[in-house]
C-alpha cells in the first residue's frame, strides 16, 4: 500500500511538472528572448523532457504493477485517449525541443538566440497546441479513474 501510494505521488509530481514547465515555456517564449529567458527556456525544456520520461515510466508501473492491472486499462477508452493525447503532446514538443537545444552554442557564448519569424510562429503554435491538448488529457484521466466509458 505504501509503495502504491508513493508511485501515485510520483505520478502526480511528474504530471504537474509537465504542466508547470510547459506553461512556463508557453508564457516565456517570445520573438526576442533575453539571454536569461533563453537559458530558462532551455532548462525548462530539459525538465519537461525529464518529467515526461518519469511520467511514462511511473505510469507504466502503475498500469502493470500498482493499480487495477492491464486488463482493466486495456478495456478503458479514456485510458487509450489519455495515452494518445500524451503521445501527441510529446510529438508536438519535438520541434521546440530541437530548436531550444540548438541555442546551446549561442547561450554558452553569452548571446541570446536570434529567432526567425517563421520559427517563432511555429514554436508558438506548437506550444499553444500542447497547452490546449492538456485539457482533454486531464479530463480523460479523470474519466478513466472513475471507470467511465464512452
Amino acid at each position: 500500500m505504501l509503495a502504491s501510494s508513493f508511485i501515485a505521488f510520483l505520478h502526480f509530481v511528474f504530471a504537474f511538472g509537465i504542466v508547470a514547465t510547459l506553461f512556463f515555456e508557453w508564457f516565456t517564449f517570445s520573438r526576442t528572448p533575453t539571454l536569461r529567458e533563453a537559458q530558462q527556456l532551455a532548462a525548462a525544456d530539459r525538465w519537461y523532457g525529464a518529467f515526461a520520461g518519469g511520467l511514462l515510466a511511473v505510469g507504466l508501473l502503475r498500469v502493470f504493477y500498482f493499480e487495477k492491472g492491464w486488463e482493466f486499462y486495456k478495456a478503458m477508452p479514456f485510458f487509450h485517449l489519455k495515452l494518445t493525447l500524451f503521445v501527441a503532446i510529446g510529438l508536438l514538443s519535438i520541434y521546440p525541443t530541437i530548436s531550444f537545444a540548438r541555442w546551446k552554442s549561442s547561450l554558452k557564448a553569452g548571446q541570446a538566440p536570434q529567432i526567425p519569424e517563421a520559427q517563432y510562429q511555429r514554436i508558438s503554435r506548437l506550444l499553444g497546441l500542447q497547452m490546449l491538448l492538456l485539457v482533454p488529457l486531464l479530463l480523460s484521466a479523470s474519466l478513466m479513474a472513475k471507470g467511465l466509458r464512452f
